[in-house]
Order: C-alpha cells, then sequence, then structure tokens
C-alpha cells in the first residue's frame, strides 16, 4: 500500500467517528456544536445542522475509507483506520466534556 491510503484509512476513520454524535444529536432533534454554530463549535447548531454535518461526514468517510482500501483484507490498513476512530473519540470526548462548563 502507498502512503496515501494510510492517510486516507486514518481519515477515513475520523470522518466515521465524527459522524456519531452529530447524527444521534440531529436524530433525537437536540441542539448540539458544528463548526456552523457562533462560535464554530462552541455554540449550538440545530438539529437538521447537525443531520446534514454528519450526512457530510459520513460520505466523505466512505470515500476515504474506499481509496484507502480498508475492507480488502489488508491488516495495516484496518488497525490505522481504528486509530483514526480511536484519535476522533479521544478528541471528541475531552472537547465536549468542557461544553458544560461554558
Amino acid at each position: 500500500m502507498e502512503w496515501y491510503q494510510y492517510l486516507a484509512a486514518f481519515f477515513a476513520g475520523f470522518f466515521l467517528a465524527n459522524v456519531v454524535p452529530h447524527f444521534v444529536k440531529g436524530i433525537c432533534g437536540d441542539k448540539f456544536p458544528t463548526p456552523f454554530a457562533k462560535p464554530p463549535g462552541k455554540g449550538l447548531s440545530s438539529p437538521l445542522v447537525n443531520m446534514v454535518w454528519s450526512l457530510f461526514n459520513i460520505v466523505i468517510g466512505y470515500l476515504l475509507f474506499k481509496s484507502g482500501q480498508i475492507g480488502t483484507g489488508n491488516l495495516s490498513a484496518l488497525i490505522v483506520f481504528f486509530a483514526g476512530v480511536a484519535v476522533c473519540g479521544i478528541m471528541l470526548s475531552i472537547r465536549f466534556q468542557e461544553k458544560h462548563k461554558e
């Protein structure tokens, strides 16, 4: 595999992990921070904006997943993919725990 396919695998995991909180909040009808809120990432966006943001993330994640050749039985690509999921998950958990302190 080429280096850029590993990069695609990592960011596929990152984008696909980011789908979860925005999709859940959007489908539940709850407001939640997005990059489009004021201030970005801190203010709350509507459930519709969260749904659109989650759908954008799933499309980008899918395209990166395909270009990263994750589903071809390549164990190293799968490990890099899950590293992207873990990094995004940890970053989001740290970032969004602070939203209750503001």
